[in-house]
């Protein structure tokens, strides 16, 4: 039992483990990925209508990968930290 002249020395806890950080940012990486592929598609001349816009790739891939970013950080931070000693 500590003294009054004792002061026990507390350490910080973090409320996520260090994988999570890791898993975190990879799924912030997927998410940005997402968001590229989205990237495009524009039209050379202004006044002139363009149907690239409406490729597979950005209107079915990049959303997809997005949402997939975006449930792998939902995993990463319910996912309980590794117990290490």
């Amino acid at each position: 039992m500590a003294t009054k002249g004792e002061k026990k020395k507390v350490e910080p806890e973090f409320a996520l483990g260090k994988e999570n950080y890791k898993l975190l940012a990879i799924g912030f990486a997927i998410i940005v990925v997402g968001f590229l592929l989205m990237l495009g598609g524009k039209s050379e001349d202004p006044t002139q209508f363009s149907e690239k816009i409406f490729s597979f790739r950005r209107i079915t891939l990049a959303p997809i990968v997005i949402l997939a970013g975006f449930v792998f950080e939902i995993w990463a931070i319910m996912k309980r930290p590794s117990e290490q000693d």
